[in-house]
Parts: C-alpha cells; sequence; structure tokens
C-alpha cells in the first residue's frame, strides 16, 4: 500500500502573530495569505474561522506563538478548525516556537513548557510542523508527529559575506551556543571563541571569563534568541575590553523585551542582525537593528513539504548559493 501523503490543493491560512512575514511567504509562493476570520469577545475569548474551503486541502497554518499567549491559542484554534473542515493535512508553520527554553526540569516543581506546548498542537490535531531555530534541538523529539526543523544560519552566513569581513572570531555567548558558534565559524572561515557565563537569575547573565582569541578579531556573536538583551550586552562589553577590534551579533528570534533596545543601543556594537520570525514593532527597533527576511526559506520549505520532496535538499540548495 502506498502510504505517499496525496497534496490536495494548497491552501494558506494566518495567524495575526506576524501577518507581514506571512503576506511575503504567499507573494514568494505566487498565492493569497487567506486570514481567517478571527476576533476577541468582549471577555477576550476567540472566535475563529477558515474563511475558504479546506476540505480536501493541504493546509499551512502560519503563526510564530511569542508572547501573548492569546497566539498559541489562535494557532491551537485554527489548526481544530481546519481539522474539523476535512483539511486533508494540517502543517503549523512556527517560525519562532515559544516556550522553548522550558525545555527541562532543572529544578524542582517546575513545568516542562516546550513539552505542553507540543502536546496542545498535537492534540488540537497538528499533522506536521515547521519551525526555525528551537532554543534545543532536541525538542523535535517531545513531537510525535513530523517535525522539519530549518536553520536561520545559512540567512546569516549570506549577509556576512557579502560584507567581506576580515578577520573573523564567531564567538559563542554561553556553552548552549557553541554549537551554533562552531557552524558559523566553519562556514565563514572563522576562528571560534566562548564566553564562560553564569546566570545567577533569571533574565540575568554574568561574564565569567572568554575562552579563545579575541584581540584584534571582528567577532560575530551568535544567538538563537535575543530577550532581555543582558547576555549580548554583557558579552560585547566583555569582548571590547578584551580587545576586540569590532562586535557583530546576530539572533534568529528578536524578543526584544524590556530594556533590551535600550541596553543594546548602550552597548560598544557595531550592528544586531536578526530575521523576521517574530514580528518587531517600531518601539524595540534602533539604528543598529538590521532585520533580514526569512520568507523566502519558509516559502521554499512549504513548497517542498506540499510537494513531498525532501526539505534536507534546501539546504544543500541554500548552502551552494
Amino acid at each position: 500500500m502506498d502510504d505517499t501523503f496525496r497534496s490536495g490543493p494548497l491552501l494558506l491560512v494566518s495567524g495575526r502573530s506576524n501577518l507581514e512575514l506571512s503576506e511575503e511567504i504567499g507573494q514568494r509562493l505566487g498565492t493569497s495569505i487567506d486570514t481567517a476570520t478571527i476576533q476577541n469577545f468582549a471577555d477576550g475569548e476567540l472566535f475563529v474561522r477558515i474563511d475558504k474551503n479546506a476540505r480536501g486541502r493541504d493546509v499551512f497554518i502560519l503563526q510564530p506563538t511569542n508572547a501573548p499567549a492569546e497566539c498559541i491559542m489562535e494557532l491551537l484554534l485554527l489548526v481544530d478548525a481546519a481539522k474539523r473542515a476535512s483539511a486533508a493535512r494540517v502543517t503549523a508553520v512556527v517560525p519562532y516556537f515559544g516556550y522553548g527554553r522550558q525545555d527541562r526540569k532543572d529544578q524542582p516543581r517546575v513545568a516542562i513548557g516546550a513539552k505542553l506546548m507540543a502536546n496542545l498542537m498535537v492534540a488540537a490535531g497538528t499533522d506536521r510542523v515547521l519551525a526555525i531555530d528551537f532554543h534545543q534541538h532536541q525538542m523535535q523529539g517531545f513531537f510525535d508527529i513530523p517535525v522539519d526543523h530549518l536553520y536561520a544560519a545559512p540567512v546569516f552566513t549570506r549577509y556576512f559575506r557579502d560584507k567581506g569581513l576580515k578577520d573573523l572570531a564567531v564567538v559563542a555567548p554561553d556553552v548552549g551556543s557553541a554549537k551554533m558558534a562552531r557552524g558559523y565559524s566553519k562556514r565563514l572561515g572563522a576562528t571560534f571563541a566562548i564566553i564562560d557565563k553564569r546566570r545567577p537569575a533569571p533574565n540575568s547573565s554574568e561574564v565569567m571569563s572568554v575562552v579563545g582569541e579575541v584581540e584584534g578579531k571582528t567577532c560575530i556573536l551568535t544567538d538563537d534568541m535575543i530577550d532581555t538583551g543582558g547576555t549580548i550586552a554583557n558579552a560585547v562589553h566583555a569582548l571590547v575590553e578584551r580587545g576586540a577590534k569590532k562586535v557583530y551579533a546576530v539572533a534568529t528570534h528578536a524578543l526584544l523585551s524590556g530594556p533590551a533596545a535600550e541596553r543594546l543601543s548602550a552597548a560598544p556594537l557595531e550592528e544586531l542582525v536578526v530575521t523576521n520570525t517574530i514580528h518587531i514593532p517600531e518601539e524595540r527597533r534602533f539604528p543598529r537593528l538590521t532585520v533580514l527576511s526569512i520568507a523566502e526559506l519558509l516559502a521554499d520549505a512549504i513548497r517542498f513539504i506540499h510537494s513531498n520532496e525532501s526539505v534536507s535538499a534546501l539546504f544543500e540548495i541554500k548552502e551552494t548559493e
């Protein structure tokens, strides 16, 4: 028996979390984004309706699940609506997967939020997940459905290659980012360094030491996300104090919460380069912030999934450009 999924017509549906990204993906795919009717009742409760026929169709629901938690509920309700409308397959396209930092029980009586989010998405009826740069790669194992985990690295490396920077050192701001930083250093032909950091409290960090040669180098700090900006700001100061010529920073997900914009503006940072996985409002932007689009990457992945082609082939294409 042939178990290959038979693609019905593609249907793109977007939640309200990042409409600009959804529209750009639709343009690249040559189709319209069907923004479902999503409304709030007076008490804040959500109402969701998919406005186009979904029966037998290959439905892709675009929605990053950053705060507020309403974004997660929108995604779950859209998935449920698609399944109840007899969609052939429902893929949740989640550029940023919220609660990803809560991926283990590292102290007594805490929730594993990332696993709970995965369970909720599967329970709602999600058949497949497409995401970019999970906080930890092993989070793919939290799902009992196929997960296509993309990386923003090709987008960033292409940007920095075009800048033609010399004497590069890629720096991991903590041990958890070391694997990502090594990947960047290999792609950019740079040396590698790592910052030894400790966290005295959540959203707080202290630099203990820098392991690796950074003096006279143009350094690129790499991380999967920037929240309050404390880790990156402290790392930038530490690198400049140790003789770094210039410091750039890269992060896939720009949460930029609270004092982040102010902290990063005050730091001796040449440029912060992020992607548009999350909508960044004007009040969180600052002059040295550069936002790269990942719409092409996601559009290609959606096209490959819809036509039952290998998504890993997508990375081979991108890396050889």
